[in-house]
């Protein structure tokens, strides 16, 4: 166990310094997040916030979250993988002690700890800034965004299984971010849309996480709806899981 977390820890140092040297990367993981939820404030202002029954400061942190968790972990991460294939470094990693388990970690704990690190000063930013009550619920906040990181790290090596280059992979996570976006209840409120719309939303991957973050300031989430959640981001987990087992590929393709 203590030769894993120290190869975790080295893996972990190493994609922290080049995630530093990557301008682009670091820009996409810091910036980007607080730039769109800045450029959507007004308009998220302007929605009919009352017709979905929240308030427009539970609504704005739940979309500044979820944005981190696409932007900051899903967005980079894909590439990032597909780049550590190309390279062959994991198929250099794989021929010592370390484990694929710690391997696909450990590339992604710097975007994870970045990303869950973003979350919490957002949060604390948009509810000084907009003056938001503190989590009625914050244990489930905290749950929705831990699974948040959970599930797109997931979703992130899964996707880049599908992209043949390091270049494709930019294209491949398109899909996934606009349905993440605008199917999550992010943007476009899920008890404004039409009642099959909104059944097949509700069990998109980054639904729960937003429910839960939503749910964390509101405080109106019974006991059944938070264990649905958590059911529809463990199987989305799993789904991932048992994806990268099955079409992961640790070297490029031929």
């Amino acid at each position: 166990m203590s030769t894993s977390f120290a190869h975790l820890a080295a893996l972990g140092r190493a994609e922290l310094t080049l995630l530093a040297r990557n301008k682009t990367n670091l820009f996409t993981v810091l910036f980007v997040p607080v730039l769109l939820t800045v450029a959507l404030k007004p308009a998220l202002s302007m929605m009919d916030r009352a017709r979905a029954g929240s308030d427009v400061g539970p609504a704005l942190i739940s979309l500044s979250l979820g944005i981190v968790l696409v932007m900051a972990i899903y967005n980079t991460l894909t590439p990032v993988y597909a780049t550590r294939r190309d390279e062959l470094l994991l198929k250099r990693l794989r021929t010592g002690e370390v484990s694929d388990v710690v391997i696909l970690i450990g590339a992604a704990v710097p975007m994870a700890l970045t990303g869950l690190t973003q979350c919490v000063l957002l949060a604390v930013g948009i509810s000084f800034l907009a003056d938001v009550a503190p989590p009625s619920a914050p244990h489930l906040a905290v749950l929705g965004m831990l699974l948040g990181v959970v599930v797109m790290v997931a979703l992130a090596a899964a996707t880049s299984a599908m992209a043949r280059t390091a270049e494709s992979a930019q294209v491949a996570i398109i899909p996934g971010m606009i349905v993440f976006l605008t199917g999550s209840g992010m943007l476009i409120p899920l008890d404004v849309l039409p009642e099959a719309v909104r059944t097949v939303c509700q069990w998109l991957p980054l639904t729960p996480v937003i429910e839960l973050i939503r749910a964390g300031w509101t405080g109106d989430a019974t006991a059944g709806e938070s264990a649905l959640n958590l059911l529809i981001a463990a199987i989305w987990t799993a789904l991932s899981i048992l994806a990268v087992k099955r079409w992961f590929r640790w070297e490029p393709r031929s």
